[in-house]
């Protein structure tokens, strides 16, 4: 199971905690304005991210840099794997989207 929590008290940063509980929890493919990119920082476990084209793993420690466009999927490697979303261009009053699913 995939739970999404906003960050709160980050003063003008906004984000997400991402916990996947298991290995292959996924945060379903998506995509990002200008206005809502960010970054995934890996707080532990191990990430795949990938697209139609590309894919890419991250360990605990690791950090990717979405760029507004790309539209991406993110599939836990290991049990337990944390991520943290932090956007890079919060707009005030936005509210932005979490994805809490059961496995």
């Amino acid at each position: 199971m995939l739970l999404g929590k906003p960050l709160e008290n980050l003063g003008s940063l906004r984000g997400i905690m991402y916990d996947f509980e298991k290995a292959g929890d996924i945060l379903p493919k998506h995509n990002h304005t200008e206005n809502n990119v960010h970054i995934t920082i890996v707080a532990r476990g191990k990430i795949k991210a990938y697209s139609h084209d590309w894919e890419m793993e991250a360990i605990a420690g690791q950090l990717l840099d979405f760029p507004a466009g790309q539209p991406h999927e993110l599939m836990a490697m290991e049990d337990n794997t944390r991520i943290f979303n932090i956007i890079k261009n919060p707009v005030a009053g936005v509210a932005y989207p979490t994805f809490d699913q059961q496995a």
